[in-house]
C-alpha cells in the first residue's frame, strides 16, 4: 500500500514538473554575420496546434513545455518563417531572416476556361463564365455547347426542351444543384435547365460519378452545381442583349450596390421571348415553341474575413409561358378540342434560399455552415387533349461542420439534413398525390497528399417515409502515377424515387397509352430505383513541342439494382414498370486538349456508350443514344492591350446511329427505320471586344442545316391514332444565326 502511494505521488509530482518546464529562447533580426538586432513581437507556436505566444522587446519568449507537440513555429510579418525542432529547455538565439525584396516583377498566366485538377480525388470539371461566352448561351441547358463532358438533346419535336445526359443516362440520374443546394428536380425536370440564365452563372462544376454524401443520396450519373456570381465581386453594372432570325429576343441585366465593403445586393434581370411562327418543314407545327419568360433575383451577400462570417440570401421568382402546337392553333378557340392541336404550358416558380457560415478565425480550416431553400413551383399545361397540371412545394436544409484530425492533411465533414417533398399532379382528370420527407446524417473523410494518394470517403444514412432507412456509400480516390499524371477511382450508390410524369411530359404530345404496371410501391405503384456506380480514369498533362497538352481518358459503368422502365417499344403505348433483369450504362471518353499555334486551342474528344437494359421484349439498346459522339472545339484568340480583340470560336458533333424505338406495328407510312442515320452539328461564334466594356458577339447554330426528315409521325391528323413526336434524333429547327453584345462596368 506504501509502495502505491509513493508511486503515485511520484507520478503527480513528475507530472506537475513536466508541465513548469518552461522552453525559452531569443528571436534575432539578422542584419549581418556579426550584428543582430531583437525582433520584437514575433509569433511562437507549437506546429498545428493553437498553443503560442510572442516576444517581448528584448526578443525573449517563454511557453509551456509540451511533450505531446514537437516543433516550434516562428514568423513575423516581412521575414522569413522557421521551425525549430522543441529538444532542450534553452533553445538560445534563433535567427529570422528578412524577405528579400526585389523591383516588381508581373507573370500572368490565363486559366484555361475549362479545367480538369490533377489533385482532387473526384474527377471533376470547372467550367468558367469565359467558356459560357463561346456560345450564344442564354440558359443553363446552352451553357454545354462547347463543353464534351455533357451530351445535350431535345426532348421531341413539339416541347423542343433541351435535356442533358451524362455517361449515357438521362438527366433525372444527374443532381443539379445551385451553389450546393437542390435546384433543378421534381417538377422542373423538363424545363428547369432553361430557368437559370446563363449571364448569372460564374462557374460550373461537373462531377462524374456518384457525388458527396454532403448534397444527398439522389445523385448517380453525376452532379452539377453552378455557382452565381457575387454582387461584393460582380460588375456594378451588366447588360447583355440578343436576338436571332427564328425572332427570340434575350434580355439579361446585373445590377449590384455594394452597401459596405462587407455587405453587397444585386438585381438581375432576365426576359426572353420567342413569337415567330416558324414551320420550315411544312408539317404545320412549329418548329420551335412561342414563348416569353420573365425571370427576377434579388442576390445578398456578406462577407467579413476578420469576424470569419459569411452569408448568402437569395430572392427569384420566375414566370414562364409557352404554346405550341399547329400554326393554326388559337388557345382562345381551340383549347382542349379537336379544332386545332395545340398545347399551353404556363409555369409560375418562386425559390427562397440562404447561406450562413463561420470560419473560425485561429482555426482557419475549421467552419461551420448551414444551408437553407425553399420552393414552390405550379405549371398548369395541356397538350392537346391530354392535361396535365403539377404543384410542388419544397423545403430543404442541410447543416455542416469542417474540421481535421490531428492535421489539414486529414479533414473531415459531418452534418445533418432535412427535406420535405410535396406533389399534387393531375393527369387527365385523375389526381395522384404524394409527399416525401426524410432525414439523414452524413460522414465524410478526406486525405489529401499532393504528391501521393488523396481519398475521400463517405457515408451517410436517412430514413424516408417512402424510401425506407437506408445507407450510401461514396468513395473517391486518387493517385499521383509519375509527374503531372494521375489515376482516379470511385464508387457509389445512389436511390431515387421517379417522378413518371414530371420527367416524361413528352409522352402527351403524342397518341399513345401510358401504361402503368405497378408492384405496389410507393411512387405511382412502383418501387424506387438504386444503381451503382464505378469509374477509372486517367490524366497526364505535358508539355509538348513547348506547348501545353492534356490527355485523359474514363470508363465508367452504372448497374442498376432497380430501374423505372420507360418503354417506348410498342408505337401506341407507353409503358412504365420496374426491372426485371439487368440495366446497364457503359461509357467510355478519350479527352485530349492541345494548344496547337499561339492562342490557338485545339479540344477533342471521343465518346462510346453501352447501354442496355432488359425490356419486356427482350434486351435492347437504350433508344435515341447515339452509340459514340465525337466532338471539336477550336478557339483562337488574339489580344490587344490585355483584352481580346477577337475571339473565334468553331465547334463539331459527330453523333452516331441511334436504335429507334419500334413502329413495326404502325402502317408503312408510319414506320421509321430501325436506326437513325449518324450527322454532324455544327456551331460557330465570332467575338468582337472593343474594350474591357463592350463586346459584339455573332454566330451560328447548325450551320450546316441538318434536320430530321419525319420528326412527326401523323403530322396531318394530331388526334388520329398514329400521331407520334416523340422519336427525335435529330434536330427540327433549320441554321439559327444570331447577334447580340455585352456590356459591362
Amino acid at each position: 500500500m506504501r509502495t502505491t502511494f509513493f508511486i503515485l505521488l511520484s507520478f503527480f509530482v513528475w507530472n506537475s514538473a513536466i508541465s513548469q518546464i518552461q522552453v525559452k529562447g531569443r528571436v534575432m533580426e539578422f542584419r549581418n554575420e556579426k550584428d543582430n538586432i531583437p525582433l520584437q513581437d514575433a509569433n511562437v507556436y507549437y506546429l498545428e496546434s493553437s498553443v503560442g505566444t510572442s516576444t517581448d522587446e528584448s526578443g525573449n519568449f517563454k511557453i509551456p513545455y509540451r511533450s505531446d507537440l514537437k516543433k516550434l513555429v516562428i514568423s513575423s510579418i516581412g521575414f522569413r518563417s522557421d521551425t525549430i525542432l522543441v529538444n532542450r529547455p534553452n533553445l538560445g538565439n534563433i535567427i529570422l531572416y528578412p524577405i528579400v525584396e526585389l523591383e516588381e516583377i508581373i507573370l500572368e498566366k490565363r486559366v484555361a476556361p475549362l479545367q480538369k485538377s490533377l489533385f482532387k480525388a473526384q474527377n471533376v470539371v470547372t467550367v468558367d463564365s469565359r467558356e459560357m461566352l463561346k456560345a450564344a448561351c442564354c440558359n443553363l441547358s446552352e451553357s454545354f455547347e462547347t463543353n464534351p463532358s455533357v451530351d445535350v438533346n431535345i426532348s421531341d419535336a413539339v416541347l423542343g426542351a433541351k435535356q442533358i445526359q451524362m455517361l449515357g443516362l438521362n438527366s433525372p440520374y444527374l443532381m443539379f444543384t445551385q451553389e450546393n443546394m437542390p435546384s433543378i428536380r421534381g417538377a422542373s425536370q423538363i424545363f428547369g435547365l432553361s430557368f437559370i440564365p446563363g449571364s448569372w452563372i460564374e462557374a460550373i462544376q461537373i462531377t462524374k460519378g456518384a457525388g458527396s454524401v454532403l448534397n444527398g443520396f439522389e445523385s448517380i450519373s453525376g452532379h452539377i452545381n453552378s455557382e452565381l456570381v457575387k454582387p461584393l465581386t460582380d460588375k456594378r453594372f451588366f447588360l447583355n442583349m440578343y436576338a436571332n432570325n427564328f425572332e427570340r429576343y434575350e434580355f439579361n441585366s446585373r445590377i449590384n450596390h455594394n452597401i459596405s465593403d462587407e455587405l453587397g445586393v444585386g438585381l438581375y434581370i432576365h426576359a426572353n421571348l420567342r413569337n415567330g411562327y416558324i414551320d420550315n418543314n411544312g408539317d404545320s407545327f412549329l418548329d420551335t415553341p412561342l414563348a416569353q419568360q420573365v425571370n427576377l433575383m434579388n442576390r445578398w451577400q456578406y462577407m467579413d474575413p476578420e469576424s470569419g462570417w459569411v452569408g448568402y440570401a437569395n430572392a427569384q421568382y420566375l414566370s414562364d409561358n409557352k404554346e405550341l402546337g399547329q400554326l393554326d392553333f388559337n388557345p382562345d378557340t381551340d383549347k382542349l378540342t379537336t379544332n386545332a392541336w395545340g398545347s399551353e404550358i404556363n409555369t409560375s416558380r418562386l425559390d427562397l434560399s440562404s447561406k450562413i457560415g463561420y470560419v473560425f478565425p485561429e482555426l482557419p480550416y475549421q467552419s461551420f455552415g448551414f444551408q437553407t431553400a425553399y420552393s414552390n413551383h405550379s405549371q398548369d399545361s395541356y397538350y392537346g387533349l391530354n392535361l396535365y397540371d403539377i404543384d410542388h412545394s419544397s423545403f430543404y436544409s442541410n447543416l455542416i461542420f469542417n474540421s481535421i484530425i490531428g492535421s489539414t492533411q486529414h479533414k473531415f465533414k459531418t452534418g445533418l439534413s432535412f427535406t420535405h417533398d410535396n406533389y399534387d399532379e393531375v393527369v387527365n382528370n385523375t389526381p395522384f398525390e404524394r409527399t416525401d420527407t426524410s432525414g439523414g446524417a452524413f460522414f465524410e473523410y478526406t486525405f489529401d497528399s499532393l504528391e501521393g494518394l488523396s481519398f475521400v470517403a463517405g457515408l451517410r444514412a436517412d430514413t424516408h417515409n417512402n424510401l425506407g432507412n437506408f445507407i450510401t456509400p461514396r468513395f473517391h480516390l486518387r493517385y499521383s502515377l509519375w509527374d503531372k499524371a494521375s489515376f482516379r477511382a470511385s464508387f457509389g450508390r445512389g436511390k431515387r424515387g421517379a417522378n413518371i410524369f414530371a420527367e416524361n411530359q413528352q409522352m402527351f404530345a403524342s397518341s399513345r397509352q401510358i401504361n402503368i404496371n405497378g408492384n405496389n410501391g410507393n411512387y405511382y405503384g412502383l418501387q424506387p430505383e438504386k444503381a451503382w456506380n464505378y469509374g477509372l480514369s486517367f490524366i497526364q498533362k505535358l508539355y509538348l513541342w513547348d506547348r501545353v497538352m492534356d490527355f485523359s481518358i474514363d470508363f465508367y459503368r452504372t448497374q442498376f439494382e432497380n430501374q423505372v422502365i420507360v418503354d417506348w417499344e410498342d408505337p401506341r403505348a407507353v409503358s412504365f414498370y420496374n426491372l426485371d433483369g439487368k440495366s446497364f450504362s457503359n461509357s467510355l471518353q478519350i479527352d485530349l486538349n492541345y494548344e496547337i499555334l499561339q492562342d490557338f486551342r485545339l479540344r477533342a474528344t471521343y465518346k462510346y456508350f453501352d447501354v442496355q437494359t432488359d425490356y419486356v421484349s427482350g434486351r435492347l439498346d437504350k433508344p435515341l443514344q447515339p452509340s459514340y459522339r465525337f466532338f471539336t472545339n477550336l478557339n483562337y484568340e488574339t489580344l490587344m492591350n490585355g483584352y481580346g480583340q477577337w475571339r473565334f470560336d468553331f465547334t463539331a458533333n459527330w453523333l452516331g446511329r441511334q436504335r429507334l424505338p419500334s413502329t413495326a406495328g404502325n402502317p408503312v407510312e408510319f414506320q421509321m427505320a430501325s436506326h437513325s442515320p449518324s450527322y454532324v452539328l455544327i456551331n460557330a461564334q465570332v467575338t468582337k471586344v472593343f474594350s474591357n466594356k463592350f463586346e459584339v458577339y455573332l454566330g451560328g447554330e447548325n450551320i450546316n442545316n441538318f434536320t430530321q426528315d419525319t420528326p412527326i409521325l401523323s403530322a396531318n391528323d394530331p388526334f388520329g391514332t398514329y400521331f407520334d413526336s416523340v422519336i427525335l434524333y435529330g434536330p427540327v429547327l433549320e441554321s439559327a444565326y444570331y447577334l447580340g453584345f455585352r456590356y459591362k462596368i
